[in-house]
C-alpha cells in the first residue's frame, strides 16, 4: 500500500465519549458519567479532550457517543467553541473497536486520505509540548512506515487494573518501537516486577491510525465486525451533524476493544512513548494525585469545605457546607442527594457499592440532581406525594419540544428572563413574577427568544410524575443558539 504524502493528510481527532462509570460515584452517574463532570476545574475531561485537539494541525473532530449522552456531548462541545464536529451515535456500546471503525468509515467520506487520533474522553492528559511531540512522532512514523500506533506511558506505580505493552525493536523514527506483546492485567507482584522494566509501558488507550491501513487490517482480521459496522453506517439515520448508526446491524458487531480486535493481531503495530502527564481517572485517589493544589496538610478541597485536624484527603462539596474533623486519608463527597465517605485507599470498593444500590433501585445512582438537555437544565428541588418542584433553565435561543402529559398538570412561575409560552391555542410572553397554569392534557411549550438565560420554577401535580409521561409532538433540533459556559449553565 502506498501512503499519500504526509503533508496533505489531515489528522482527524476521534473522541470516544460513550463510556459510563461508577467508581467516581456520587459525582459520576449513569446518566452523567465522569467525562461530562467538571472534576478538577470548570471544564470537564470531555471538554479538555476537545480543546486539546482543536485548531492547529487538527481537522474537525468525530465524536462517538450514545443517544443517552448526545445532548451532553453537543452542549459541552459548543460551550468550548467546537462548533463543527461530526457526532456518531451508537445504538448501544460495543467497546472501542466498532466505535473506531465507524469513525474511520465515516472519515473516508470526508477525506480521501487521513489519520485518526483516538482519544478517550474520560482521561486526564496535559496538552503541553510533550503531548504534541508524541503526536508529531506518530505522524512521522505513519508517513514513513504506515504503522498502527499505540501511545504508551512509562509506569510510575505497580498498577494492577490496567493493561501493559512490551516494546520491541526500535524503528527508523527515533522513539518509536515495534510492539512485541500486549500484557493483560497483572497481579501486584507481577506489576511490581514490570515497574523496573524499561521495555514495558502502560497502554494509555490513545492511538494514532492511518485510516486506510486501519480499515485494511480490520478487513483482514475482523471481517464480520467491519461488515456489520460498515452496513450500520451505510443505513444510518442522518440528522444534521449527527449520524445515528443502524441498531440492528450495529448489534451484530462483536464487542471488543481495538487493542484486542486489531492491535494484538496485526504485524504493523508500533508504540510511541508519551511523556505528557496522563491519568485514566479511575478512582478518587487519582483525582487527589492530579490535583494542582493541596493545602498545607495535603488536602484537596473543592467547594464549601472546612477542615480541622484533617490530612491527605480529597474533600468536595457541590453545595452545602461540609466540615471534616480529625480524619486522615479519606474521601468525602457531598452532593445534593448523596454523600460518600471512604478511606482513600479503598475507593475501588465504590463499584460494588453502587452495583448494590442499583439492584435496590436507588435513583441516586442513575441521575444527578441537575439534568442537562440540549435546551438547558432542570433540577428537582423538592418532591412529595402528588407533587414535584423543579428549577428549569432554558438557554438563549432554545425551546423545549411541543408536548403534553397524561397524568399531571403544571404551574410555571418565571423568575428571570422572558418566556414565550404555548398552552393549547394560546401563545404569549410571560415575565418575572408571572405564572402560567398548564392543565392535564394541554399541549404546551416554552421558548427563550432572549439573549440571556430563562429561569422558572415548575410545580408538577398529579398521581404519577414519572419522566416517561411525556408525549412529544415535534422534535426540536439541538443547540441552535449560542451557549453560555457549561459550568454556569448547569448550576
Amino acid at each position: 500500500m502506498t501512503t499519500p504524502p504526509h503533508a496533505v493528510r489531515p489528522t482527524v481527532p476521534v473522541i470516544l465519549a460513550g463510556s459510563d462509570g461508577t467508581r467516581l460515584w456520587p459525582l459520576s452517574r449513569a446518566a452523567m458519567p465522569k467525562q461530562f463532570q467538571p472534576l478538577t476545574d470548570r471544564l470537564t475531561p470531555y471538554q479538555k479532550a476537545l480543546t486539546l485537539v482543536s485548531g492547529g494541525p487538527y481537522a474537525s473532530p468525530i465524536i462517538v457517543t450514545t443517544a443517552t449522552y448526545l445532548d451532553l456531548a453537543r452542549v459541552q462541545a459548543k460551550a468550548v467553541g467546537v462548533t463543527d464536529p461530526l457526532f456518531v451515535v451508537e445504538p448501544a456500546g460495543r467497546n472501542s473497536a466498532p466505535s473506531i471503525l465507524a469513525a474511520a468509515i465515516l472519515c473516508t467520506r470526508r477525506h480521501s486520505a487521513s489519520d485518526l487520533l483516538v482519544l478517550p474522553s474520560d482521561h486526564h492528559l496535559n496538552g503541553d509540548d510533550r503531548f504534541q511531540r508524541s503526536i508529531d512522532t506518530a505522524r512521522e512514523l505513519v508517513a514513513t512506515a504506515d504503522m498502527l500506533i499505540a501511545f504508551g506511558i512509562h509506569p510510575t506505580n505497580p498498577e494492577t487494573g490496567g493493561r501493559y505493552i512490551r516494546a520491541g525493536a526500535p524503528m527508523v523514527v527515533p522513539g518509536a518501537r515495534l510492539i512485541d506483546q500486549f500484557l493483560e492485567k497483572q497481579s501486584r507482584s507481577q506489576a511490581e516486577a514490570l515497574l523496573g522494566d524499561e521495555d514495558v509501558l502502560w497502554n494509555s488507550g490513545l492511538f494514532y491510525f492511518p485510516t486506510e491501513r486501519l480499515l485494511e487490517e480490520a478487513a483482514r482480521l475482523q471481517p464480520a465486525m467491519l461488515t456489520a459496522v460498515n452496513y450500520a453506517a451505510e443505513t444510518a439515520r442522518l440528522s444534521g451533524p449527527v449520524v445515528h448508526l443502524d441498531e440492528a446491524t450495529y448489534a451484530k458487531a462483536q464487542s471488543l476493544p481495538i487493542d484486542i480486535a486489531v492491535m494484538e493481531r496485526t504485524d504493523c503495530a508500533a508504540v510511541v512513548p508519551m511523556t505528557a502527564d496522563w491519568n485514566d481517572i479511575c478512582t478518587y485517589s487519582d483525582l487527589w494525585d492530579i490535583a494542582e493544589e493541596r493545602d498545607t496538610n495535603g488536602n484537596v478541597t473543592l467547594g464549601t469545605v472546612v477542615t480541622e485536624q484533617t490530612s491527605n484527603s480529597y474533600l468536595r462539596s457541590d453545595g452545602r457546607l461540609t466540615a471534616v474533623v480529625g480524619l486522615d486519608n479519606v474521601v468525602v463527597i457531598s452532593t445534593d442527594d448523596a454523600v460518600l465517605v471512604a478511606d482513600r485507599s479503598e475507593t475501588q470498593a465504590i463499584r460494588p457499592l453502587v452495583e448494590r444500590l442499583a439492584a435496590e433501585g436507588a435513583k441516586e445512582v442513575e441521575r444527578p440532581p441537575t439534568a442537562v438537555h440540549h435546551w438547558g437544565t432542570h433540577r428537582t428541588v423538592d418532591r412529595g406525594i402528588g407533587y414535584q418542584v423543579n428549577h428549569i433553565m432554558v438557554m438563549p435561543g432554545e425551546r423545549l419540544s411541543l408536548h403534553y402529559h397524561h397524568y399531571r398538570s403544571e404551574h410555571w412561575t418565571v423568575v428571570s428572563g422572558v418566556a414565550r409560552v404555548i398552552v393549547d391555542d394560546r401563545e404569549h410572553d410571560v415575565r418575572p413574577n408571572q405564572t402560567v397554569y398548564v392543565p392535564l392534557g394541554a399541549v404546551h411549550q416554552i421558548e427563550n427568544r432572549a439573549r440571556v438565560g430563562l429561569h422558572l420554577i415548575e410545580v408538577q401535580c398529579g398521581g404519577y410524575l414519572g419522566e416517561d409521561d411525556v408525549v412529544l409532538l415535534d422534535e426540536v433540533d439541538h443547540a441552535a443558539g449560542g451557549l453560555p459556559d457549561f459550568a454556569r449553565a448547569a448550576e
